[in-house]
């Protein structure tokens, strides 16, 4: 399993559950979703949240990389 460590220092006790709970056990679950699944869900989310910032951005190149098509965005 790869360990995010991005954004420990700032925000201290939230990154680390954001980098090894969503990324490190949720989002790493390639024998339960494939990653282009995992993509779709993941963009969805932040939308559905109302997050429309930088993150949002990263995660609809990645979900394009992983194979997702305009029409499913």
């Amino acid at each position: 399993m790869k360990k995010q460590t991005a954004g420990r220092d700032v925000f201290g006790k939230f990154a680390q559950l954001n980098d090894d709970v969503l990324f490190g056990e949720v989002l790493s679950c390639e024998d339960k979703l494939s990653l282009r699944d995992r993509s779709v869900i993941t963009v969805t989310t932040l939308i559905s949240k109302g997050i429309f910032d930088n993150s949002l951005k990263y995660h609809i190149t990645n979900a394009k990389n992983n194979g997702v098509t305009g029409e499913e965005k």
